[in-house]
């Protein structure tokens, strides 16, 4: 029986081979499941399929499940230390699918499931992301209305941090206009916002090496992406359109752009690099 993680309805690569992401498709695939489960005889069926078909399916959705995990690891930018966790995640994993040693330590019933090779790797992932998390340098935040009132408070934050990473004077001063241009582009995109009361924005900076990643997340109703207006620029004229030009400010100052949305949810991940 194909294994049921690859074929999972909220599997990103299969959806991305398949092109079907209805919850209906999801729905049938699952009574059909239930359906064999209960009559031994279909089983049997499937169990007749020639071993090279079944190689074939399983290393064609095996191959496109690895692949969209490296999507979403690239898609969110690949650093360092996040090449450094996915490396050892990988490799943990694949070693310990091809040698269980957690079986003969702990016994078959939980051996076998830490010794998974899938289970083995998310665990190291999340060992090491903590690691990292807790022994780096320690994340700010601030929380304030998203409107014009709060760039003062967000310009003290972020020039704080500045002094802190003990930046010098250029480097603070584009740290603080990369983020008074997000807060303003992030303003222009919620102008047809049909909320009275201004949605809550918050902040996190992460201090790197000879960087800073500044975070804003939002609750905004559905706008065009900022990450791709930033992309469509490339394409334009000289002669910018005055509702543009904090995306140009953005583009100048940061030197990396994100944008991601989560049903009205805006979360915006601006990379500033400085230098003391």
């Amino acid at each position: 029986v194909p294994p049921t993680m690859p074929i999972s309805a909220t599997c990103v690569s299969v959806i991305n081979l398949t092109g079907v992401a209805s919850r209906n498709v999801g729905f049938a695939a699952a009574a059909i499941l239930i359906v064999i489960a209960l009559f031994p005889k279909l089983t049997s069926v499937l169990l007749t399929i020639p071993d090279p078909v079944m190689g074939a399916y399983l290393l064609l959705i095996m191959g496109m499940y690895f692949i969209g995990g490296i999507r979403i690891v690239i898609r969110e930018g690949l650093d360092q230390r996040k090449a450094l966790i996915a490396g050892l995640a990988f490799c943990a994993g694949l070693g310990m699918h091809h040698n269980n040693i957690l079986a003969a330590a702990l016994g078959d019933s939980v051996g076998s499931l830490l010794g998974n090779g899938v289970m083995t790797g998310m665990i190291v992932a999340l060992l090491l992301t903590a690691f990292t998390e807790f022994s780096g340098k320690r994340r700010r935040r601030l929380q304030v209305d998203l409107s014009l009132s709060s760039l003062p408070q967000l310009n003290e934050f972020l020039k704080k941090l500045g002094v802190e990473l003990e930046w010098n004077a250029e480097s603070t001063n584009r740290l603080s206009a990369a983020g008074e241009e997000t807060l303003s582009s992030l303003l222009i995109s919620a102008e047809d916002s049909t909320v009275t009361t201004p949605p809550r924005l918050s902040v996190t900076a992460t201090p790197g090496e000879g960087s800073v990643e500044l975070e804003f997340v939002a609750s905004v109703n559905d706008h065009e992406n900022i990450q791709d207006r930033l992309a469509y620029l490339e394409d334009q004229t000289e002669i910018p359109d005055p509702s543009e030009i904090s995306f140009r400010l953005l583009r100048h100052y940061a030197s990396s752009v994100q944008h991601r949305k989560y049903h009205g949810l805006d979360v915006v991940t601006v990379q500033v690099e400085g230098s003391a």
